[in-house]
């Protein structure tokens, strides 16, 4: 029953999961330049170890979603982007192209987890 109902709204979770992510990673840039707030080391600990809260949702949707996906496409989508991601953060600190590409696997789980909820949708809108 649970497993039922994280399955439906495993999509939801990724996309909430991945669009928090994404703003979570452009605003912390932002706040450690601009701000004394982070500059305290338990609060700036606390905050950037957020991007493993992160992973961990991120991976729970992606397992959830990918157990009814009928298209091996977008099941390879979830998994390459959450792979991306994983990657990126935990390398973030040796290259800004990392960040980048964290960036861009935030928006691929964001985008394939839209296709999955349309697709979906079409399945059950169809006669039998």
């Amino acid at each position: 029953m649970k497993t039922d109902l994280l399955s439906r709204k495993a999509d939801y979770l990724g996309i909430t999961g991945s669009a928090l992510c994404l703003i979570h990673c452009l605003v912390t840039p932002i706040l450690l330049m601009t701000t004394t707030v982070l500059h305290d080391g338990h609060l700036r600990i606390g905050y950037l170890s957020l991007d493993y809260v992160f992973i961990g949702v991120n991976t729970a949707a992606v397992y959830f979603a990918t157990r009814s996906v009928g298209s091996s496409i977008i099941k390879k989508a979830l998994w390459g982007f959450l792979t991306l991601l994983v990657v990126a953060i935990t390398l973030e600190d040796v290259n800004d192209t990392f960040r980048l590409m964290g960036y861009a696997a935030s928006a691929g789980l964001i985008v394939t987890h839209l296709i999955n909820v349309r697709q979906h949708r079409q399945q059950h809108l169809q006669p039998s």
